[in-house]
């Protein structure tokens, strides 16, 4: 739920949200033979792929890694543990006791679970994703860490007019979410890191950079994440 909503909210309110979407899903052909890794609570996403598939009947060769610090930290152990047709192996990165794999993935972990699967879900830290596709094809992927934001940029000194609003404010640098939150607005917004596009308006005039490509643009009439935008010079935000 957006921070605007759920300062919002009101007992008994109606609240629309958009439809589920994203990439990281299974095919509507299902492969016969499927490797599902995770990474700590990156298992969230690939559990319900092998929910999805129990609960289909799927017949097709499926393994599954989980990393995770310790036992203790392992999400849903019990559930995989108990579950008839699925080779799981558990991966303990700062404890060896009960670890099914020593280190991190590898050719080794890889033949442990299921040399040469068709294809590959893997979900967690970039460290995780990267190896998983040095070792495997065709391999879908989602990692949950917030990409890097460029520290780097600097105040404009230009003039941020949030039209709407009849607001304006000298840029201070930071991303015109925060500037328009410092002016006192509340705009809608949710991950705050460019991926829920739920913060997006139009700009009608100037240029900003997103402080995740680093792309600056300078058309007008055009849609920004306001979470990952800075003014470059002065910028009219519809809000």
């Amino acid at each position: 739920m957006s921070n605007y909503l759920y300062e919002h909210a009101r007992p008994g309110m109606v609240v629309g949200l958009n439809s589920v979407g994203g990439e990281f899903v299974l095919p509507t052909q299902r492969p016969r033979r499927i490797l599902l890794v995770s990474g700590g609570s990156g298992i969230t996403p690939v559990m319900s792929m092998l929910r999805t598939l129990r609960a289909e009947g799927f017949t097709g060769e499926v393994a599954f890694i989980h990393y995770a610090r310790s036992a203790d930290e392992a999400c849903y152990r019990d559930e995989l543990d108990a579950m008839q047709g699925v080779k799981v192996l558990h991966g303990y990165t700062r404890a060896t006791t009960g670890s099914d794999l020593n280190g991190r993935f590898g050719r080794d972990h890889l033949a442990a679970a299921l040399p040469e699967p068709e294809a590959v879900f893997v979900c967690g830290p970039p460290a995780l994703v990267e190896a998983v596709r040095g070792h495997c094809a065709n391999v879908r992927s989602e990692s949950f860490v917030p990409p890097v934001f460029d520290v780097t940029v600097e105040a404009s000194g230009g003039l941020v007019t949030f039209a709407d609003s009849g607001v304006e404010r000298v840029d201070d640098g930071r991303p015109l979410l925060e500037q328009a939150e410092a002016a006192g607005l509340k705009p809608e917004s949710g991950c705050r890191m460019g991926i829920c596009h739920s913060c997006t308006r139009r700009k009608t005039r100037g240029a900003v950079k997103n402080l995740i490509t680093g792309a600056v643009s300078s058309a007008e009439q055009e849609d920004v994440q306001i979470c990952v935008s800075v003014p470059v010079g002065d910028v009219d935000i519809a809000l």
